[in-house]
């Protein structure tokens, strides 16, 4: 298995792979997220592959065909009036093949975002996780995170 930056001939792979995300989030929470969708068009996903401040890493086999993904975002804080200055890398999501799952895809994926955020002078990782999807919870606290604030709703 070799991690590597996305490329346009990956799309394909990756729609798949926010499929299967996106079936989770609508099975979880029904009243948020509708079905058989994904959350990026094709010319969105092909912009963020050329955004290098958006970098999306994927693990692929072989072959060269993908197994899963990070999608990352920059976020810098510069001059705030009440933030100090930070350069974060927030992990937008990450997705391994549900056929894959099990072989430490993730894992090495999350290794590749860390060492990739040392690397680049980041000062620290963000993620937003939902309160239903407990394995990616027990997953995140597995790699080290830490909650950071927490959302809170009442639905009405």
């Amino acid at each position: 298995m070799e991690i590597r930056r996305a490329k346009p001939q990956d799309i394909g792979r990756i729609n798949d792979l926010l499929y299967q995300v996106a079936s989770i989030h609508a099975e979880g929470r029904p009243d948020i997220f509708k079905s058989d969708a994904k959350k990026y068009t094709d010319q969105e996903l092909t912009n963020i592959i050329s955004d290098d401040n958006s970098p999306i890493f994927v693990a692929v086999d072989d072959n060269d065909c993908v197994l899963g993904y990070a999608f990352c975002v920059y976020q810098i804080t510069k001059n705030n009036i009440l933030l100090k200055d930070k350069k974060t890398l927030y992990i937008d999501d990450i997705c391994v093949d549900e056929n894959s799952r099990g072989a430490h895809i993730g894992k090495s994926l999350y290794e590749y975002v860390v060492a990739f955020a040392k690397e680049n002078g980041f000062d620290n990782i963000t993620l937003n996780v939902w309160v239903f999807n407990q394995s990616a919870y027990k997953f995140y606290e597995k790699c080290g995170m830490e909650p950071l604030k927490i959302t809170m709703e009442k639905t009405l």
